[in-house]
């Protein structure tokens, strides 16, 4: 696993510099709203979302220019996500991988105008020539992010968590909320590269099962690190979903058995990838990787 730590380092480091060159910081009166964009996307974490594009568009033999800058619209996606989550509205957070969260440092306006610039700025990226030759492929980036984005994945499934907070939900409820508000932009990382590669629809259908089981996984061990995770190697508060009342995996589980559903789901991921052979060894030491995180 130290090897694939490895990996996944050198992979977000790639993203970070093409992040870096797409918020390109200037003079200009509004510079601080770039600055803020910077802010919630360069100290950016463990880039998992991004990995999953870089991963699967390597089954498929894509070019990596183009790989990252698909990573990169979907981890802009991802970041906005985070920025609105924690604004006072919403999650009211403080912290953000250890840090002052966007709205803390710049603003509450600021924080809310950078989610719709980094929002926006992603699917200009996935618009642009550069991305891919093939408006066919362009076109159907574009489409199946604003699917995953919208109210359909992970806004809808952030209104499915406000609702959470007020009302008792059941485990296919909490299941189709977390389908939506995290798995849906995992999913369409995976997707992605297939598209990119043009891949076949066995291959696509493939690689989504492996997302749907690998994004319930990753939310339960995001349900345990709140649960048994310290602030400060977590990098932001935790218990928060006890004290909110909310329920959750572990809270309808218990912390064993949802443990167990978290690596019962990894195996069955792992199982959709024989189709691509050694050449999913990432994707397979990713699923791993996602349960055995301690951030």
């Amino acid at each position: 696993m130290a090897d694939f730590q490895t990996v996944l380092a050198d992979a977000a480091g790639e993203v970070t510099l093409t992040l870096e060159r797409m918020l390109q910081m200037h003079d200009d009166p509004e510079a601080e709203l770039i600055e803020a964009m910077r802010y919630a996307t360069l100290d950016g974490g463990k880039r998992i979302r991004p990995f999953l594009t870089l991963a699967t568009a390597d089954l498929f033999n894509v070019k990596r220019a183009r790989a990252l800058r698909v990573a990169a619209a979907i981890e802009m996606v991802h970041c906005y996500s985070l920025v609105h989550d924690d604004l006072p509205a919403m999650d009211d957070d403080e912290l953000r991988r250890g840090q002052p969260t966007c709205h803390i440092k710049f603003g509450e306006a600021t924080a809310i105008l950078t989610g719709d610039a980094l929002l926006t700025k992603a699917f200009e990226v996935l618009a642009d020539d550069d991305t891919h030759s093939d408006p066919h492929v362009r076109s159907d980036l574009v489409m199946v992010l604003a699917k995953a984005a919208g109210p359909e994945g992970m806004v809808g499934g952030q209104m499915l968590d406000l609702i959470a907070e007020s009302e008792d939900l059941n485990m296919p409820e909490i299941t189709r909320l977390q389908r939506m508000k995290t798995g849906m932009l995992i999913a369409v990382s995976c997707e992605a590269g297939a598209i990119l590669g043009k891949a076949s629809d066995g291959a696509k259908n493939a690689l989504r099962a492996y997302a749907h089981d690998l994004g319930l996984a990753f939310q339960i061990a995001d349900d345990l690190l709140d649960v048994e995770g310290d602030e400060i190697t977590v990098g932001k508060k935790t218990g928060k979903d006890e004290e909110a009342g909310k329920a959750t995996f572990v809270s309808l589980l218990g912390v064993e058995r949802a443990r167990d559903q978290a690596e019962a789901l990894v195996a069955q991921a792992c199982e959709h990838l024989d189709l691509f052979g050694e050449k999913a060894d990432s994707l397979k030491n990713m699923a791993q990787f996602v349960i055995k995180r301690s951030a």
